[in-house]
């Protein structure tokens, strides 16, 4: 990784497509006040009882992605309320408590809140470039987030896996991406025109490498092994992905694009 102001060229894209949960919004926040809930009712002898609730919440996303592989048409949100029952039923044994919990969970993502340099940081960058989000959460969250918790940020497509009918990783996402990037926007990968940004490694950055798509890696604390998270271990993965940059936080990409763009303007 080059070192702070000799990061690769940023000025040749056109567009920028974003992962939203977790990269933008504060996805294990939000996704951790719900298995609290679950957590909570354990005993404290539980090897899933701690805090806070990390391994719990890597747990719940190693249903969520096996339900999304098995169902992949199936939408964000019934995905959710459907891994939370059998968490709750199989790993915590706790079946009755996910009947209150299952439904409001799977439409929680679109109460969960940016992260603090978000917005502005997306206000900088949609200066220089257009922007459009490729997510695996379904249309009714994704729609209450950009409405509801993005303004004034725009964008200018949005993308969902209940569009595509599959879910990231899967190359199938990224060629619907492409697709109408370049039939609505008039972006086209082919020509290195997009950049793809985002914090997990493993529904992101992995395929990114294997089809060849530049990519910026918003780590949040992911490059180190307390604030891993769920967006996959660097150290298991590094072989398996190429991003060209790295930054901490959405904000300190945008900073560097700017510089980069004052720079060659020479202002």
């Amino acid at each position: 990784m080059a070192s702070e102001n000799k990061y690769p060229d940023l000025t040749g894209f056109k567009a920028l497509s974003f992962d939203c949960y977790g990269t933008i919004i504060d996805w294990e926040t939000g996704y951790l006040s719900t298995v609290r809930l679950l957590t909570a009712q354990l005993p404290d002898s539980h090897p899933l009882k701690t805090e806070p609730p990390l391994e719990a919440m890597r747990r719940l996303n190693e249903v969520t992605n096996a339900f999304e592989h098995a169902q992949p048409t199936l939408p964000y949100n019934e995905i959710l309320a459907e891994s939370i029952t059998a968490f709750a039923r199989d790993d915590l044994q706790l079946p009755g408590l996910s009947d209150s919990i299952a439904e409001p969970f799977g439409n929680s993502p679109g109460t969960w809140i940016a992260f603090p340099d978000s917005i502005a940081a997306l206000q900088k960058l949609r200066k220089y470039y257009k922007l459009a989000i490729l997510s695996n959460v379904d249309n009714r969250n994704i729609q209450a987030t950009v409405e509801q918790r993005l303004t004034p940020a725009r964008f200018d497509a949005v993308y969902t896996a209940q569009d595509i009918g599959s879910y990231k990783p899967s190359h199938r996402n990224f060629e619907y991406l492409f697709e109408h990037l370049r039939s609505d926007l008039g972006v086209d990968r082919d020509k290195n025109e997009l950049l793809h940004v985002a914090r997990s490694l493993t529904a992101d950055h992995v395929p990114a490498k294997e089809i060849g798509l530049p990519s910026v890696w918003i780590s949040r604390g992911g490059d180190t092994a307390k604030g891993r998270g769920v967006g996959g271990d660097y150290e298991k993965l590094k072989d398996k992905v190429a991003f060209g940059w790295r930054f901490d936080t959405l904000g300190d990409f945008a900073d560097e694009v700017e510089r980069q763009f004052a720079a060659k303007s020479g202002s």
